[in-house]
């Protein structure tokens, strides 16, 4: 499979972030915060983030935006953040953070859900942790919300331990082998973004 395109219902295009993206990225954020808050679920505060936190990833080059088109225009169908950034109060020296990349801030729009979209998000950080020359790809979720705990099991990924700590929501950590989780998506997304290799050695177990 090529890495620059993955099967989805649909074309979608996946690209990096910029400036003039940062109100659609602030309302999709908040819009997921309020329905996680509505289930009763604390995984991001009630409202969003404040643009302080989300612009630094944009500068960075690290906060992806998913593209949908369609007759009436472009809709922003999902945003995630990939990096090396591993949290100190999660992943621990003994977990070797520097063999993975980590996936922060993943929502995808309502509208479209249902079809792929965090699939496709996650499969292709996998290939992107592939090419870094990681072996795996982490992410850290709430610790009161089991039914995105089960989503992340059923896309291949290993419940590594949970945190618990009482000035954090998150803690859940998980992770999978770098590569795509496999199986069939109805749709395609077309990947934009150029990627150089960072002069990463390929770790060993």
């Amino acid at each position: 499979m090529r890495s620059d395109t993955l099967n989805l219902s649909g074309e979608l295009t996946l690209r990096r972030a910029t400036p003039g993206d940062l109100s659609g990225v602030l309302a999709l954020l908040a819009s997921a915060a309020s329905w996680l808050n509505a289930l009763g679920v604390r995984q991001w505060p009630a409202n969003g983030f404040p643009a302080e936190r989300i612009e630094p990833l944009i500068g960075d080059g690290v906060l992806y935006v998913l593209d949908a088109q369609s007759a009436e225009g472009t809709d922003l169908a999902g945003v995630m953040a990939l990096d090396d950034n591993a949290d100190a109060e999660f992943w621990m020296p003994g977990d070797r953070p520097e063999a993975a990349l980590y996936v922060h801030k993943l929502a995808v729009n309502r509208a479209f859900s249902g079809i792929g979209v965090g699939e496709a998000l996650l499969d292709w950080a996998g290939l992107r942790a592939l090419a870094a020359g990681c072996r795996h790809v982490r992410l850290d979720c709430s610790k009161d919300n089991d039914r995105l705990q089960r989503y992340y099991l059923g896309q291949r990924f290993r419940h590594v331990r949970t945190v618990d700590l009482p000035h954090r929501a998150s803690g859940a950590l998980f992770e999978r082998p770098a590569g795509v989780r496999g199986g069939f998506m109805p749709a395609r997304l077309h990947d934009l973004t150029a990627y150089v290799p960072k002069q990463k050695a390929l770790l060993s177990h």
